[in-house]
């Protein structure tokens, strides 16, 4: 398929930046956000760009962006799903809170709690917890990768497991028709599954534009949540799937 000239200007855009937003492409070209979208969808489509909630990023997927431009990719709808979650979390109980930008947002959403007990497999989680001196924060051991801050490794999944905790906060780098939770590194989904079978209340914290994208190693699957907090579900199908596992679905929309 031939790329129009604006199509053109997005993706030279986009391998400049490693990554294009709606909001900025809408002023950029005076056409509608609906426009855009389309564009996008259709470069995604091609394989050229990987669409995230507000934007995309190249198609060697967001695994490859670096991890302070994820940060900033739809950074306001991102707190906006960490409060969501932060409100099912009550004082003094205990969580695991795993690697990703999003679940980072819920940390900083939960500094107005009491007396939490937190183990993350991520220092920038850590460092956003410390600020609250009721906190126990825990670190977790193993070997740290150094894109994102993140400690992953079979000692990680042992420290894991020594734990029972009342939730757990999980994010995911895909979500695909039939309910799998989906990432990129072996190391990592190890740690999370250790997570998910050690908290006896299970979260993810995701946004709709992973139901458009794809990874190559299956975390989990949707029946074992206990709570889904995403922007929108627009899928008939994974909202079923919740409705049959009694799977809880909060939604900005």
């Amino acid at each position: 398929m031939k790329l129009s000239i604006r199509q053109q200007k997005i993706m030279a855009e986009a391998r400049q930046h490693g990554q294009v937003l709606v909001d900025g492409l809408v002023l950029q070209f005076a056409v509608t956000p609906q426009t855009i979208r389309k564009d996008l969808n259709e470069l995604s489509a091609q394989k050229m760009l990987a669409r995230v909630h507000g934007g995309a990023v190249l198609a060697t997927g967001i695994a490859n962006v670096g991890y302070e431009q994820r940060r900033h990719i739809a950074s306001r709808e991102k707190q906006v799903l960490a409060e969501l979650c932060a409100a099912q979390v009550p004082d003094n109980s205990s969580l695991f809170i795993n690697i990703g930008t999003t679940t980072e947002a819920v940390a900083q959403a939960l500094l107005g709690h009491r007396d939490l007990m937190v183990i993350t497999n991520n220092l920038n989680v850590a460092n956003i917890l410390i600020q609250n001196e009721s906190f126990e924060v825990i670190v977790a051991g193993g070997v740290l990768r150094h894109a994102d801050r993140a400690i992953v490794g079979e000692a990680t999944v042992d420290f894991v497991r020594q734990f029972k905790l009342d939730y757990a906060v999980i994010g995911t780098s895909a979500l695909d028709e039939e309910g799998a939770l989906l990432d990129y590194d072996y190391r990592e989904v190890r740690v999370t599954q250790a997570i998910l079978e050690n908290a006896r209340e299970r979260f993810l914290v995701t946004d709709s534009s992973k139901l458009e994208r794809n990874a190559p190693v299956r975390v989990a699957h949707m029946s074992q949540l206990s709570g889904l907090f995403m922007d929108e579900l627009p899928s008939d199908v994974l909202r079923e799937i919740c409705g049959q596992h009694e799977v809880a679905v909060h939604t900005v929309v």
